[in-house]
């Protein structure tokens, strides 16, 4: 089975999640290499795209990964939501010790996902996760290499949301009406 990162309660409908719930896991400060970590998680491959809209599960304002937020992204031996690496980043969500040696023993370095080895952890993993339609693998190919997909960072997110709030007009919308004529 594949380890699970980011199944908190706030974020599904479905009660019982496997990591509970995300306020148990929030912490005053991240890992040191936690730049690195958030990196790896943002280079994962994604098994499936979910096309939603979400909003960070603390705060309840829109955040980076906010389209497609419950996609399922993983690198073959752990597999997260799309948005997990925003609460890493944001609220220095608690990480397995386990998940950390493994990516460091990968030195950050997103691997190929051999599909013989992945397919049956996969099948066994996605009814955990509320995903069983999902289940057989249908991917054919022997092995996936990484692919680069552009991650808007939160520096970058923070500050068009920024420029947007910077260019809404003030007062209302509605323009006024004309006066009927008697």
């Amino acid at each position: 089975m594949l380890g699970l990162l980011g199944f908190y309660d706030e974020l599904g409908n479905r009660p019982g999640q496997p990591n509970g719930s995300i306020r148990d896991a929030v912490q005053h400060a991240g890992e040191l290499d936690e730049a690195d970590l958030v990196a790896y998680l943002d280079a994962g491959h994604v098994l499936i795209d979910v096309m939603e809209g979400g909003r960070d599960a603390v705060t309840g304002s829109a955040h980076r990964h906010s389209p497609g937020c419950s996609s399922l992204v993983t690198d073959g031996t752990w597999l997260w939501r799309l948005d997990f690496p925003h609460y890493v980043e944001t609220h220095h969500v608690l990480l397995p010790n386990a998940f950390m040696e493994h990516v460091r023993g990968l030195s950050y370095r997103m691997p190929p996902l051999v599909t013989a080895q992945f397919a049956p952890h996969y099948n066994e993993t996605m009814p955990l996760v509320g995903w069983a339609s999902a289940v057989p693998w249908p991917v054919t190919a022997a092995l996936l290499e990484p692919e680069a997909r552009e991650v808007m960072s939160k520096i970058e997110f923070d500050a068009m949301l920024l420029a947007q709030a910077r260019n809404r007009p003030r007062g209302t919308w509605i323009r006024p009406r004309k006066p009927r004529k008697a």
